[in-house]
């Protein structure tokens, strides 16, 4: 595939080709449901005890869950989707100034998910920050529109307060005290996916993003209020979650999964696509310290049967995950202890 992004400019009237997903591996929209019962958490109940036991329950059951009054102010929003909408407006010549297919970069414009590697594309731009610390990033970050460092950074810090306010409660629900999974993690490492899909011609054959979870420890995502388009994997059937006013969807990672020795749950979770509209999404992710170790404490043991994961630093998982096909077997499956993937097979046979 050339380096061109899909948000160019031009309407197309067939998929093309490279997009094309096999049979067997298509959304299959019309089985799709709308789920009905998301947890939605009002973090603005002056009962706390009662929003850590929700919010273990939803990391518990469903992995993620929507969070309203969550001290993010509407114009941090507002203004975040206004700059990101502007910049994907800009022309495709100045948009390419960015581009580039390499991962390592911290500042880059690129589309579908690997597309060096991949055999089949998605039907995604997107536009990847690195956005803490930010004194460190900002300057590397788009000149044009002439608002976007001004807006975006101070949509980062708020998300960036909430990221935290959401681990100290995920740490309690767990038992612990409220700054022990901060701890565990180390200095969070802290990015930004600007999402654009345009209007896609055969939505039925593609996907924004085929069904993966999130390498990451926390994924704070912004969903477009006009366009629907995220679907998560719940019960082995995939269902769709629909905005809800003020709100953010909130993933629970790889790394929460492996730290609570698998009570919580990393959501598998995709993006599809619309035929007559364009959608945009920000994800903004939290990660462990590179050199965090990730490992569950001893209390959170089951039985004296020992943790499910081998220890591993951050650094050494995001190393696998990057190099594998997005829509993967669960990169965690690496990580098991040997004797637990023992006791599995025995237990399956």
């Amino acid at each position: 595939m050339e380096a061109k992004v899909i948000s160019g400019g031009t309407r197309f009237t067939r998929l093309p080709r490279s997009y094309v997903r096999p049979e067997s591996e298509r959304p299959r929209l019309s089985e799709v449901s709308a789920f009905e019962h998301v947890p939605i958490i009002d973090l603005g109940c002056n009962d706390r005890s009662r929003v850590v036991h929700q919010i273990g329950d939803a990391c518990r059951f469903y992995g993620f869950f929507q969070v309203i009054n969550h001290g993010v102010s509407t114009e941090a929003v507002e203004r975040m989707q206004e700059v990101a909408a502007e910049f994907f407006r800009l022309p495709v010549e100045e948009k390419m100034k960015l581009y580039s297919e390499d991962p390592t970069k911290t500042m880059r414009l690129s589309t579908s998910f690997n597309v060096k590697k991949e055999k089949v594309h998605n039907w995604r731009d997107y536009l990847r920050l690195h956005c803490h610390p930010l004194e460190k990033y900002m300057e590397e970050w788009p000149a044009n529109p002439p608002t976007f460092k001004e807006f975006v950074s101070n949509y980062c810090r708020e998300v960036r307060r909430l990221g935290y306010r959401l681990e100290e409660l995920i740490s309690e629900s767990l038992g612990f005290e409220k700054d022990a999974v901060r701890n565990i993690l180390g200095e969070q490492g802290q990015h930004m996916a600007v999402n654009f899909y345009p209007p896609c011609p055969e939505p039925e054959l593609t996907y924004g993003l085929p069904g993966h979870t999130d390498p990451n420890a926390l994924t704070i995502l912004l969903q477009d209020l006009h366009v629907a388009g995220l679907q998560v994997l719940k019960d082995g059937k995939w269902v769709a979650i629909d905005p809800h006013p003020n709100a953010f969807v909130i993933n629970i990672g790889d790394q929460l999964q492996a730290l609570s020795n698998g009570r919580y749950k990393s959501v598998w979770h995709r993006a599809i696509v619309n035929a007559d509209k364009p959608r945009m999404s920000i994800a903004s992710f939290l990660s462990p310290s590179s050199h965090a170790l990730i490992s569950s404490p001893v209390s959170l043991l089951d039985n004296g049967r020992g943790p499910i994961y081998r220890e591993f630093t951050y650094a050494e998982y995001y190393k696998k995950f990057c190099s594998r096909n997005l829509d993967q077997e669960h990169c965690l499956e690496l990580f098991k202890n040997r004797k637990r993937k023992w006791l599995e097979s025995i237990c399956n046979f």
